[in-house]
């Protein structure tokens, strides 16, 4: 059974692309809300939200998953636009005429297959879309992360991808070639499943964005040589206020309905607190793992960290409409228009400004790791490995500043990806590719990060979900306590400023896997590592024709066009 779905721009709701004439349009604020069509298991009702057709929220998704037999095939096509999400005119990047864009949908195992279209012509740019938290069981090569899995897609060709919905709940798509998905190539996916909460309707995705009136590869020269660019503005669901111009993102509230939201940090390089004015929220899932619930007024979400939240619309007696706020957190992440990066949750027909006030909170770069209790309960054998890794910063040789990982900045060339090393054989890696060996099957492999430098970074790891054994200030050693009894689990986590952070995960998947720093400059500047995992079964793994081929592609456009790289290559 196969279920298509095209979209394109007419199809969907614009909204970085719009040029409205007032602060407070009103408009389709979850475009998942039209697109979402599909038959829900039976059980899966507001009140039985535990329940998915034959399995539930107790089904161990680690080790079993549906088999439904279908296939979601999507049409993606990124193209050079001109946007104006906060009423100011510059150029970005699009996927099917929006930012963000569409929304892919599936049912937790459904094999998903998306055809990516690059038609950044003007701009000259290769791309690649890379699944954020997807495991990518035994399809490593469909990860989409260029030098690593495969070549940049060359302008006016397509990359098929192909994997499966193992897991539940909510992530998202972006590109993994350079800056790109700051410029705009990024956009949700929600896995419909099981969840550890009731709720009545699903609002869908609601993204949180740092922006600026340059483009990220003209702040990236400034980046490189004085250190991280303070940004101009942050979008909600790519829409916000400057000065006069642009509009609010805004949504209504039924009262006594309650509503899930699935919250992205899609920043380059801002930690937000989040929170909606006078209201709890009911938290069930870290990136895509289901906790038990926990409530809170205000989330940390670092860059690349997904949360599910659940808003009981109770606040109807208080005012008509509330403020929904994302707050970037100076102690790590400074913007000129911290204040005003807010949406509206409204109770009525229309949208108007609010008078609430903000909950009060301490300015931090937390994560949430001590409320997250996965509610799949696993524990953490004793380690076969541990890799401790330094995390600092200097300059090359041309005074630009660049991370090392134990005194190496990570650079893999384009047109030479891990994979197609591996399927020619080689077992031997320049020390710039910056590679762990883990050749062993099923084992415990620990890694310590830690760094002197007061600047917090998100780490996100490819294929894995991690175990956070631990996370704090100071040095690390090993008097330090670690968590192996159900510690947190989830693929992007904070290694603290002036701190460590220590992960586990078991070797039970094959491939060459990136981790890295998730603040788009750090990765640019080769602020990253990669896993070689099991290499004896990767080449079986691997679709040689489909690398080959685009890697072919790419080498003919770089030499017609005089490409050259000049960044860390992820």
């Amino acid at each position: 059974m196969s279920l298509r779905y095209l979209f394109s721009a007419a199809a969907l709701l614009s909204t970085a692309l719009a040029h409205p004439s007032t602060s407070l349009k009103k408009r389709h604020s979850h475009p998942s809300r039209l697109l979402s069509s599909r038959d829900i298991c039976s059980g899966n009702t507001a009140s039985t939200r535990s329940e998915w057709c034959d399995y539930s929220i107790d089904t161990d998704y680690t080790t079993e998953v549906p088999d439904t037999g279908v296939t979601r095939e999507y049409w993606l096509t990124l193209d050079d636009v001109t946007v104006a999400p906060d009423g100011v005119s510059r150029s970005a990047m699009a996927v099917n005429g929006t930012i963000p864009g569409p929304t892919l949908f599936a049912d937790w195992g459904d094999t998903v297959t998306v055809h990516v279209t690059n038609n950044l012509v003007d701009s000259k740019n290769g791309t690649s879309i890379h699944w954020h938290g997807i495991r990518q069981n035994y399809t490593n090569d469909q990860d989409g992360v260029v030098s690593i899995t495969q070549c940049p897609t060359a302008p006016e060709d397509t990359t098929t991808y192909t994997w499966r919905a193992a897991q539940y709940g909510s992530t998202w798509y972006h590109s993994h070639f350079a800056l790109q998905a700051w410029q705009g190539i990024f956009g949700g996916i929600v896995i419909n499943g099981p969840a550890t909460a009731d709720y009545d309707e699903d609002l869908g995705m609601l993204f949180l964005n740092d922006w600026d009136h340059q483009t990220v590869d003209e702040l990236y020269i400034s980046a490189e040589s004085s250190g991280p660019p303070t940004l101009d503005n942050g979008l909600i669901n790519g829409t916000n206020t400057y000065d006069d111009g642009g509009y609010r993102y805004n949504t209504s509230f039924t009262s006594g309905t309650s509503y899930r939201i699935r919250l992205v940090n899609a920043a380059v390089d801002t930690h937000f607190k989040f929170m909606i004015d006078n209201h709890t929220m009911q938290v069930i899932a870290s990136d895509l793992v289901p906790i038990t619930p926990y409530e809170t007024t205000v989330l940390d979400i670092g860059m690349g960290q997904r949360y599910d939240v659940i808003v009981t619309a109770d606040q109807a007696d208080v005012a008509d409409n509330f403020w929904l706020r994302a707050i970037p957190q100076s102690a790590c992440s400074e913007n000129d228009n911290s204040d005003d990066i807010r949406g509206i949750i409204y109770y009525g027909d229309s949208p108007s400004t609010p008078s609430t006030t903000a909950y009060s909170y301490d300015d931090s770069c937390d994560d949430e790791t001590d409320n997250l209790v996965p509610y799949i309960s696993k524990s953490v054998e004793t380690e076969s490995s541990t890799n401790v890794e330094a995390a600092t910063v200097g300059y090359n040789s041309d005074k630009l500043f660049r991370w090392f990982l134990n005194s190496t900045t990570m650079v893999v060339e384009w047109e030479n990806p891990t994979l197609e090393q591996i399927l020619a054989g080689n077992t031997t890696y320049a020390t710039s590719n910056a590679v762990l060996e883990l050749p062993d099957a099923n084992i415990w492999t620990y890694l310590v990060i830690e760094t002197t430098l007061s600047v917090p970074h998100p780490i996100h790891l490819h294929g894995h979900d991690f175990s956070v054994l631990a996370q704090g200030s100071g040095t690390y050693s090993s008097s330090v306590s670690l968590n192996l009894d159900n510690p947190p689990r989830r693929d992007t986590a904070m290694l603290p400023a002036s701190g460590y952070l220590v992960l586990a995960f078991e070797t039970d998947n094959p491939g060459a896997w990136l981790m890295h720093c998730h603040i788009g400059w750090h990765t640019s500047e080769g602020f990253a590592l990669q896993f070689i995992e099991r290499y004896d079964e990767i080449a079986a793994l691997t679709d040689e024709d489909r690398l080959t081929t685009g890697c072919d592609n790419w080498t003919s456009f770089t030499e017609e066009a005089s490409i050259e790289q000049d960044d860390s290559g992820v």
